[in-house]
């Protein structure tokens, strides 16, 4: 009797909730939004064209965003007004509308509703639009709205570029590809590489900035469009919209000789006299007539000095150790070590590679093996484990004091004391590396320590403890341009007591089992 209760009271209760829902819809009482999101809008397209109304959008009837184009400076396509917003899953998208001349009215920062109703959603050369709408359709509402900085490497947009058009991007920190000679101008399609990829600069030659000269690095603001290959192919471009879009970072390009490409922290068993760095020479290298020193620096709390590094890398005791490269050659593209005095790969027993170019090997925990200028004993060079900030920088020179700027830099961990909050502060001091800037490339402040700014990027350290892990930084350096053209990545190879060094140093090939993906710092022309 009593399961015969329950499912009369079962059968009730559904037909009452399908009654409800049969009436009122799935949220009783609640009404449709007039503005669709357009990260909601963009996902009707499906390859075909799209006609807007109230129906096919689901009960809305338009978006409402902050306009991201500006056709002062002329290079944008006539009549597309510009459009982003965030209001699906903090998404951002954008979307163009075609309305004519009138879209010449609208400047970054309005705030306006568009009616869609009546448009059809198309690509038109490659760039998705809503066409048929006339200037009627957008109902300005605001002015000077902030739209928030979106920096985006530009792999990523290479990667997915139905995500960035008709958004408002930042490629930081753009190089040309060449270096633009003097006579050099934006008109045209030229190559800029932000170190992760290159991507195309479009410049009409109606541009109203069309015949400025190039710099030799920019952040460059814009939307994201198309060009049309020869194969009829659509891929993305970026369209500066005025000129105040260009912020001029650099008119110069410099070169670092030498440059970090991996180390090891914890070797298997004993770390004394076990840690070493693999460095990557850009160019030939005679440490006899130019060298150049390495400096290891430690941040837990048990090391002496304590507290902030009153003198930077030159703090020495145990939280700074420097080894000066006086003497050996490298060519140009090859590696060199500096540190265990056994040469070994991995800790006590382990393969020699003593065949390898080592410009220093020194037991820097000896007793009385002091660093060259600074720098106590220590059994461990790096920190192990845990948190704590370790890292290396390499300087141009034997004589490095407080102030001295390193010409390639890396870090292990982020805690300790690093960097103190007085005026001026206290701290290591960075370079301008594929990871750190000395200026905010956005904000323009000025930031020369870890950990100051944007200079927050760090290393994680390998666990579990003595596991044997060799970190590769794979990335490429083009000595042409004197920058990073791709960002090294930590990669880990976990040694054995039998690895030999083309773990090291070889590239490995995809699918290659364990080495699957790994691939060393390269430089390249």
């Amino acid at each position: 009797m009593r399961k015969i209760i329950l499912n009369i009271t079962w059968l009730f209760s559904s037909m009452m909730i399908f009654g409800g829902c049969e009436k009122t819809g799935n949220f009783p009482g609640a009404e449709v939004s007039p503005y669709i999101a357009i990260f909601d809008l963009r996902s009707f397209y499906k390859d075909a064209d799209f006609a807007l109304s109230q129906k096919s959008m689901l009960g809305s009837t338009g978006i409402t965003g902050v306009v991201v184009s500006d056709h002062s400076g002329k290079n944008l396509p006539p009549g597309l007004l510009m459009v982003q917003d965030k209001l699906r899953l903090n998404e951002l998208r954008g979307i163009a509308i075609n309305i004519g001349t009138e879209a010449e009215q609208y400047v970054p920062g309005d705030s306006v509703i568009v009616n869609l109703v009546g448009g059809t959603m198309k690509r038109v050369d490659g760039l998705l639009q809503v066409t048929g709408l006339t200037g009627s359709a957008v109902t300005k509402v605001a002015s000077d709205q902030p739209i928030a900085i979106n920096r985006v490497p530009s792999s990523y947009i290479l990667a997915d570029p139905d995500k960035y058009e008709s958004t408002e991007v930042v490629i930081v920190k753009g190089g040309f590809d060449p270096i633009p000679a003097p006579t050099d101008t934006y008109s045209g399609d030229k190559l800029v590489n932000d170190g992760f990829d290159n991507f195309t600069l479009h410049t009409e030659a109606s541009a109203t900035f069309a015949n400025s000269p190039l710099p030799g690095m920019a952040n460059f603001f814009g939307v994201v469009g198309y060009s049309r290959t020869d194969e009829g192919k659509y891929v993305p471009h970026l369209r500066i919209r005025r000129p105040e879009d260009i912020t001029v970072l650099s008119s110069t390009v410099t070169q670092a000789a030498v440059v970090v490409s991996g180390f090891v922290t914890d070797v298997e068993g004993t770390d004394l006299d076990g840690e070493y760095i693999q460095l990557l020479a850009t160019r030939d290298i005679d440490f006899s007539v130019t060298p150049f020193s390495l400096v290891t620096c430690n941040q837990t709390s048990s090391y002496t000095p304590t507290g902030f590094p009153a003198n930077g890398w030159a703090t020495g005791g145990l939280r700074t150790y420097k080894f000066d490269l006086k003497t050996g050659t490298a060519a140009k593209g090859t590696y060199f070590y500096v540190g265990n005095s056994k040469k070994l790969i991995n800790g006590q027993n382990s393969t020699s590679m003593a065949q390898a170019n080592w410009i220093v090997s020194r037991n820097y925990g000896a007793t009385g093996t002091t660093g060259d200028g600074f720098g106590s004993p220590n059994t461990n060079l790096f920190i192990n484990s845990g948190t704590f900030a370790c890292g290396i920088a390499v300087f141009e020179g034997t004589t490095v004091t407080k102030t001295s700027v390193p010409i390639d830099v890396i870090f292990i961990g982020y805690n300790g004391s690093v960097l103190s909050s007085t005026n001026p502060p206290v701290g290591y001091r960075i370079t301008n590396t594929d990871w750190y800037d000395i200026v905010n490339p956005v904000s323009l402040a000025e930031q020369p320590f870890y950990k100051q700014g944007s200079n927050t990027i760090c290393l994680a350290y390998g666990t579990p403890s003595d596991s044997g892990w060799f970190y590769k930084l794979g990335g490429e350096y083009n000595v042409r341009l004197g920058r990073w053209v791709k960002a090294r990545a930590q990669r880990v190879v976990d040694l054995s007591k039998t690895s030999t060094l083309d773990e090291l140093e070889k590239e490995f090939p995809a699918g290659d089992g364990t080495t699957e993906g790994l691939f060393p710092t390269k430089v390249v022309q």
